[in-house]
């Protein structure tokens, strides 16, 4: 069980030219929602962690089961079940940001298809009951100082594959003061294998968006576009931007693999 409520860094709010933000008692921001419009996806690096919509037939994007590791601000969460309509799992470990996202970021109550889990997200990870049931992991795992990910080593990104049924696909945010874009992009890309990692250039903030996949191929450059203008065209993302940033992992990290 996760520690008591009282051992968290409590979630704060802030709000500013019509966006309420998320924070853990820091500057720093964990999440963000402008108040008209709770559907749309504030954050470029939030929308940016939909990439993996790329990777999948428009025919399947409502299909299978979206897991999100760190609740943020719930948008992914918001997304995935309210306009993806997927079965929807939030993994959070603070349950003061579960709390927040309820009253003030228009998290609904569960149901039949969204389920938010008080636990450690290493150990749902390594719980063999989750073994190949997702099929869209959203990693976003940061404390109050947001210096590098929680979590974020080998045996981690391999757990995360574990979970990942054939087909799946995960994304990871990676930013912070001490992050090394290329110590997490190679052990991703261990846990992976190299031709199934990719990554888009980085925000103006600094977020970079790691996509890893099992078992996807790619498919040809007409069809990516084909998926990235229905994309634009049913759920009002930049995917065709998306599309431009996306690149393969450098040479200097393959040649460390």
């Amino acid at each position: 069980m996760p520690p008591r409520t009282t051992d968290w860094t409590e979630a704060t709010l802030s709000e500013f030219d019509g966006v309420r933000f998320l924070h853990l008692d820091s500057i720093w921001v964990q999440g963000a929602m402008r108040i008209r419009k709770p559907d749309q996806i504030e954050l470029e690096y939030v929308q940016r962690m939909c990439a993996w919509m790329l990777w999948r037939d428009a025919a399947e994007l409502g299909q299978g089961h979206a897991v999100q590791l760190g609740l943020g601000a719930a948008a992914l969460t918001r997304f995935c079940h309210s306009q993806l309509r997927m079965k929807t799992t939030a993994v959070e470990i603070n349950p003061t940001v579960i709390a927040a996202c309820r009253q003030w970021f228009r998290l609904p109550a569960d149901d039949a298809r969204l389920s938010v889990v008080n636990e450690d997200a290493a150990r749902w990870v390594t719980d063999d009951t989750h073994l190949q049931s997702v099929d869209v992991l959203n990693v976003d795992l940061y404390d109050h100082e947001a210096e590098s990910p929680v979590l974020d080593d080998d045996a981690f990104y391999a757990a995360c594959r574990g979970v990942l049924a054939d087909g799946g696909l995960m994304t990871v945010n990676l930013f912070g003061r001490s992050a090394s874009f290329a110590r997490s992009a190679l052990r991703i890309a261990r846990a992976f294998g190299s031709d199934q990692v990719w990554s888009l250039a980085p925000t103006k903030e600094g977020n970079t968006v790691m996509v890893a996949a099992r078992g996807v191929q790619v498919p040809h450059r007409e069809v990516l576009e084909q998926r990235a203008a229905n994309i634009e065209a049913r759920y009002k993302l930049p995917a065709r931007k998306w599309l431009r940033l996306v690149r393969p992992l450098p040479m200097s990290i393959l040649n460390a693999l």
